[in-house]
């Protein structure tokens, strides 16, 4: 209804965002050595091409353990830093479109409004995040070229200036965008399946049940985003180790990348990341949803009942 519609105050917003922080940081940074396998085989299919646990082996033989642990700085703060915009402008710009359309034409495009509050807080979400992922992937590839987020952010910017952190941000935008579409809109569609599934209000079940919902949903949204934005991160891993040639555009790179790859090569670590995105999607909806219930948020603003994280 029109009138339940919960008026947000900027405290609220900053507990989004600051839920939404602590929920992808964690999870990202937690899943750390699955990210850095998942890369190695994007980036060297031929040298591990024997599947994640073969690589797991492979690397701890090859550089020891804490090699699963490289790019951990930059992950952990490039994906909190994400997780704020992204998390914290998804309600933002719900809210905002909610209030443009009002309730009633809100609730007959509800699709429509999950994907563009999606869309917008993530191309926010990523002006931020990718440098840090430029960084994070340059330890990943090259694990002699700096010690740490701090040295590799700074050979970077001294070495190829400013710019190369962007060198990414096209084919960050082509990962991410869709990725955070899938992953809002089908969870609050996977959201309302369950919860009608159950036949209770939301209000009537326990904290635990809706975390576990949560939970499940997330995990559908995971899976979904992961198979719709795998290309554009099979390219982002290659192109953010592959120097440009002279006078060569970022666009010709890329181009030039992809068609290297082919279609079934921009599917390559599909099964690893499907693991990673599937279980961080997962936990990332089970904290954010927690998290807003500690941090005394505003009540989620449901469009057509059902859902709610």
């Amino acid at each position: 209804m029109a009138d339940s519609i919960p008026q947000y105050s900027a405290s609220d917003y900053f507990k989004f965002a600051l839920a939404g922080a602590i929920g992808c940081g964690s999870t990202h940074s937690s899943l750390v050595p699955i990210d850095v396998v998942k890369t190695r085989i994007q980036l060297e299919p031929t040298v591990y091409n024997k599947g994640m646990v073969a690589s797991f082996r492979k690397i701890i033989g090859e550089e020891g353990a804490a090699a699963l642990l490289t790019g951990f700085g930059p992950t952990l703060l490039g994906y909190s830093i994400q997780g704020a915009f992204k998390f914290g402008g998804y309600e933002v710009f719900k809210k905002m479109f909610i209030d443009m359309l009002g309730y009633d034409t809100a609730s007959q495009y509800k699709n429509s409004v999950y994907m563009g509050s999606a869309a917008v807080a993530e191309f926010i979400a990523d002006i931020a995040l990718c440098p840090l992922e430029a960084t994070r992937i340059r330890l990943v590839s090259q694990p002699t070229f700096a010690n740490g987020l701090v040295g590799g952010f700074s050979r970077i910017l001294k070495e190829e200036g400013i710019g190369s952190f962007y060198s990414g941000f096209t084919p960050i935008l082509f990962k991410q965008i869709p990725y955070n579409i899938a992953k809002f809109l089908v969870f609050e569609r996977a959201s309302e399946l369950y919860y009608g599934m159950i036949g209770k209000k939301k209000s009537d079940l326990s904290h635990s049940v809706v975390t576990g919902i949560n939970l499940l949903s997330g995990l559908t949204a995971g899976f979904a985003a992961a198979i719709v934005s795998q290309p554009a991160d099979t390219l982002l891993s290659k192109v953010n180790k592959t120097k440009k040639a002279p006078g060569q555009s970022t666009v010709g790179l890329l181009a030039q990348l992809a068609k290297q790859l082919g279609f079934v090569g921009s599917f390559t670590g599909l099964p690893t990341r499907l693991v990673m995105v599937g279980t961080l999607t997962s936990l990332q909806f089970g904290i954010y949803g927690s998290l807003k219930k500690t941090l005394g948020c505003g009540p989620t603003i449901e469009i057509g009942g059902g859902s709610g994280h």
